[in-house]
């Protein structure tokens, strides 16, 4: 049973994805994801507070999470709960979400001062050429397997805010309760989420009962359960596992995407997530 956990945590957060395109037509997604945000922040305190979580000391110790969540989780799941409600396909959106270890690693050298070997180089090198073999042919195509530019824009800023607070989290240190941190990062991304609702967000919501069942996934699933889970590996120290499923998020949302929506991927787009996956697997072992 422990030997699956890695792979179940992998096919919840594919399922991210998937929430975002189901719920596309039922709910203006910025405000989808402030209500995500509170739901997840509220179960995630009943039960450190239950766990007797040692949440940090003086605000000082809650800056750095909050910074952190703001934009690993406001930003991040804002803009590509925004990207796909507005046409970029799931699979497409896991891909890009999956250049995200590589971008954290082109940076680290110059922000963190690490440095980056040559294993690592190739690896980021061959992340990014599988990424433009899946993009660049279908920007702006109008099918199923086309990518809205706009859409795409949006998802690579989110990923770059994602980049940012996983920096600001290596630079700030990540030591503490990894439950009360938990519990804070969803906090800021509340802080985040709730401002952009109100802001830029149509209001709309169709309370059908696919929208709750969406909500509640995303809540309960996707960001509790999932959250939970990673700690459970971070605790049996087994993240190098979850690093290495990483890159099966993007197929896994494609497959998810073509059973469900009809979601396609050519040859090439296919080749490119391999590519990609191949990428982000040697870069993690650099």
């Amino acid at each position: 049973m422990a030997a699956a956990v890695p792979g179940l945590f992998v096919v919840i957060w594919a399922t991210g994805f998937v929430t975002a395109r189901a719920v596309a037509p039922l709910a203006d997604p910025l405000l989808f994801t402030a209500i995500r945000f509170v739901g997840a922040t509220a179960v995630l305190a009943l039960i450190a507070l239950a766990s007797r979580a040692r949440f940090p000391a003086g605000g000082r110790g809650w800056f750095g999470p909050l910074v952190a969540g703001f934009l690993m989780q406001g930003v991040y799941l804002s803009g590509v709960f925004y990207a796909v409600s507005h046409g970029l396909p799931a699979g497409i959106a896991a891909l890009v979400g999956s250049l995200q270890p590589l971008l954290t690693a082109s940076l680290a050298g110059p922000v963190l001062g690490e440095r980056v070997t040559l294993r690592r180089g190739v690896g980021i090198a061959l992340g990014f050429l599988g990424a433009a073999m899946v993009l660049v042919p279908k920007i702006g195509v109008a099918d199923t397997s086309g990518i809205p530019p706009a859409g795409l824009a949006i998802c690579f800023g989110a990923v770059a805010a994602l980049t940012l607070g996983t920096l600001w989290q290596k630079r700030t240190g990540g030591g503490g309760d990894l439950l009360a941190n938990a519990v804070l990062q969803f906090l800021g991304g509340a802080v985040c989420a709730l401002p952009l609702a109100l802001l830029f967000g149509s209001g709309h919501l169709d309370p059908a009962p696919a929208l709750w069942f969406g909500l509640a996934w995303a809540v309960l699933v996707n960001s509790v359960a999932g959250i939970l889970l990673l700690l459970a590996l971070i605790r049996r120290g087994a993240v190098a596992g979850v690093a290495s499923l990483f890159f099966l998020v993007p197929p896994v949302s494609a497959a998810m995407g073509y059973v469900l929506f009809g979601e396609t991927l050519t040859l090439l787009q296919l080749a490119g997530m391999a590519v990609a996956a191949l990428g982000v697997a040697v870069a993690n072992r650099g």
